[in-house]
């Protein structure tokens, strides 16, 4: 019989998308551990959760374990746990140590148990710091730094600090790399010569190389002090003027060893400041800027822009000019991948940088844009398309349309002196066409996008000083949050709950209004006004969120997990790479909260499986990992 035309178009399509997906390169990843969690919730009752890795089939199941004291092992559920990560123990006795163990099931067959895991008395982690006199501990980012599947947190140690247009001294940034039960790995200390505040010191934690184990990159300059306590540079050099601003002498980037803290490699910093005017701002944003402003406005992220292994960016300039330099950091080698520049304040790409980034394949060739607010720059390192919305404060991509096959760009828009355009837009991260804009001619400070009412498709939007929430479309549906800061998975349903201060709140859709689930007692968030906590990532357990916070004392950090049962199962984020390059970025300029690069919210199919292979280094054996 003859096929029907439509049979023929449905298989050629088909056949050309799995060519295609066989043609892109397999991204490595780290891989992780089961990350099993156990909380005491009260009486005899534990939750547990676990992470399902990205490249486990669908027909995994998992049984799960209860060794208590010196008694053999109880299997808990009756029924292989199919539906979820996670599973609710109310006949536990903690009278005697007690420890929780998951198995995967596969075929019908057990396979190897996970490491054990202990019961906490409270819903967080508590990771005692050596925080240095004068200081606090500020943003986080996470990476397998030993290669044993589980992270270790790095934490950047503020002291005095500055913004960029006000004079004065600042103390020398510091970061320490901390394993999870407090021991302090390494400390390096950036120095005099790099000046502490929220735009110039921009860092990267990931595995540039595939080794299994994740790097430490940032700017670095004369007396930079890495995890050894060898000298970067010139150690006598002070390049400070009067102003306390550093406007001359040498900028390095430099590639560390993240178990060590050693510099692996230094080269100078792309770009060099070169004219201290022509990082000036574009109709009348600060015009010709000379005094060390707008040249010291750095931007940072990770990004596979060959499809297989991160690239580091090294980005200076959104008011103006603008530059993105992207490094590889292989075989022991540190390299120049390419530069993109729009070299003075007339190009339409100038001026179109937020106070944070994004990284997301845009085009969906398996390989990562850069998404630098109101433009979008290739793989290649070519300018893809500039929207001309210009600068901003907050940024949020990812596939909030189900409907459409494309990634989305939600920005909120500053309108600088002397410009005019949306305060706020959504414009397609592919194309560069702006779906709908508001608030004309308006400076627009936060905004948020989440999927946060199950009745609208896909993600909602709003902002401050909005008149109310509204759809992708563009069109008002109801009410909408005060809170416009940060979003979290943190309960048991798809939707994206609110993160702001110490505090997370579920938006209340029906009574339109913010419903308080969760407050962290004694701790206190970062930056001042942005209010934004150390970290929030997937961090261990099923897939919902963790967040981390700093005591009030700056003595501890705490990284807090849900203990709400769900019902929904899903690989663990940091296996989705747009994700996971979220939290490498995450603490950079104005930090803003991650996102997957698969619509996440009420409704959602079931995640595509990331393309992706997992790299394991124990004990310098690299093994490739296929759970």
């Amino acid at each position: 019989m003859r096929k029907p035309a439509a049979y023929t178009i449905l298989l050629t399509g088909v056949l050309f998308l799995l060519s295609h997906v066989s043609a892109i390169a397999q991204r490595q990843m780290e891989y992780l551990d089961r990350g099993v969690v156990a909380v005491h919730t009260g009486g005899n009752s534990v939750y547990v959760g676990w992470r399902m890795l990205g490249t486990e089939p669908d027909g995994i199941a998992f049984n799960l374990y209860r060794k208590t004291g010196n008694k053999k092992p109880v299997k808990l559920n009756h029924k292989p746990v199919i539906g979820s990560t996670n599973f609710v123990d109310a006949k536990a006795d903690l009278s005697q140590p007690t420890i929780y163990f998951v198995k995967p099931v596969l075929q019908g067959k057990e396979q190897r148990a996970s490491k054990p895991a202990q019961v906490w008395e409270q819903n967080y982690l508590s990771i005692p710091l050596q925080t240095p006199e004068g200081y606090t501990p500020n943003d986080a980012s996470v990476g397998d730094l030993d290669g044993d599947g589980a992270y270790e947190i790095i934490v950047h140690m503020t002291g005095q600090s500055r913004d960029t247009p006000s004079n004065g001294f600042t103390d020398a940034p510091i970061f320490h790399a901390y394993k999870m039960d407090g021991t302090l790995l390494w400390q390096i200390n950036l120095g005099k010569n790099i000046r502490e505040g929220a735009h110039y010191t921009q860092f990267v934690v990931i595995d540039m190389d595939g080794d299994g184990i994740a790097e430490f990159a940032c700017k670095t300059a004369d007396g930079t002090i890495d995890g050894k306590g060898m000298v970067i540079g010139d150690t006598l050099k002070d390049w400070r003027n009067g102003n306390g601003k550093i406007l001359e002498g040498p900028e390095y980037f430099t590639v560390f060893n993240g178990e060590t803290g050693e510099a692996m490699a230094t080269a100078p910093y792309i770009p060099a400041r070169g004219d201290l005017c022509g990082w000036g701002g574009v109709g009348g944003n600060g015009g010709n800027d000379c005094s060390g402003n707008r040249v010291d406005r750095f931007l940072a992220g990770a990004a596979y822009l060959d499809g297989k292994l991160p690239s580091v960016l090294m980005c200076r300039g959104y008011y103006g000019r603008t530059v993105v330099a992207a490094w590889d950091w292989r075989d022991n080698k540190l390299t120049s991948r390419w530069v993109f520049d729009s070299k003075n304040g007339e190009n339409l790409y100038s001026g179109m940088g937020n106070h944070s980034l994004s990284i997301s394949d845009v085009d969906n060739d398996g390989k990562d844009e850069v998404v630098y607010g109101a433009m979008v720059v290739d793989d290649d390192g070519t300018g893809l398309f500039s929207t001309g919305l210009r600068h901003g404060d907050a940024l949020h991509v990812s596939h909030f349309d189900p409907s459409s096959p494309d990634m989305l760009a939600f920005g909120i828009h500053e309108n600088e002196t002397n410009t005019t355009g949306y305060g706020v837009a959504l414009y397609d991260a592919r194309t560069g066409k702006v779906l709908w804009g508001a608030e004309e001619g308006k400076d627009i400070g936060r905004g948020m996008a989440a999927d946060i009412n199950p009745h609208s498709p896909g993600a909602e939007m709003w902002w401050n000083g909005s008149d109310g929430l509204y759809n992708v479309k563009g069109e008002r549906i109801s009410k909408g949050p005060s809170s416009t800061n940060f979003g979290i998975w943190w309960d048991g349903d798809l939707l994206r709950e609110l993160l702001d201060k110490n505090h997370i709140n579920k938006w209340d859709y029906t009574n339109e209004t913010e419903v308080r689930l969760f407050t962290a007692e004694d701790c206190t968030s970062n930056n001042g006004t942005k209010a934004t906590p150390a970290l929030s990532a997937d961090l261990f357990g099923d897939w919902r969120e963790e967040v981390v916070f700093r005591t009030k004392d700056n003595k501890n950090l705490r990284i807090y997990t849900t203990t709400i049962p769900t019902k929904h199962r899903v690989y663990t984020l940091m296996h989705n790479p747009q994700y996971r390059l979220s939290i490498a970025w995450q603490n950079v300029g104005y930090n803003q909260p991650p996102h997957t690069s698969f619509f996440f919210g009420e409704g959602m199919q079931q995640p595509p499986r990331p393309n992706i292979t997992l790299v394991q280094n124990h004990q310098n054996d690299k093994v490739k990992v296929n759970q």
